[in-house]
């Protein structure tokens, strides 16, 4: 009876997989993931069921790295221009430029 539960997980597996990485991704919505699973022949309840149970994750993934990308790009940004500032005889408007890009991401993704 084992190896029927490994057969019979194996598909349901690679569509959590599936399922998981087409919301991370952030190109489809639920509902998307939902009639995507349900063409590849999974049950309309169970295929809500998961999607359910990876909305939440993938979302609170997103948003600790949208929090980082701001803390890095703020240091980053605020560290070239206190260098600037500080006239050590350079401009440091790599560090500046990269920190405000990398800010900006972070809080363009933040949700």
């Amino acid at each position: 009876m084992e190896a029927s539960q490994t057969t019979d997980q194996q598909p349901r597996n690679y569509l959590y997989q599936y399922a998981a990485n087409l919301l991370a991704d952030g190109t489809k919505s639920g509902a998307d993931v939902e009639r995507l699973l349900m063409l590849k022949g999974m049950a309309a309840d169970e295929a809500s069921a998961i999607v359910r149970e990876l909305e939440n994750p993938v979302k609170d993934a997103k948003n600790a790295q949208a929090k980082k990308d701001m803390l890095h790009g703020g240091l980053w940004c605020v560290g070239g221009l206190a260098l600037t500032l500080a006239d050590v005889g350079f401009v440091f408007w790599g560090a500046i430029l990269f920190g405000g890009i990398q800010f900006i991401k972070g809080v363009t993704n933040l949700k």
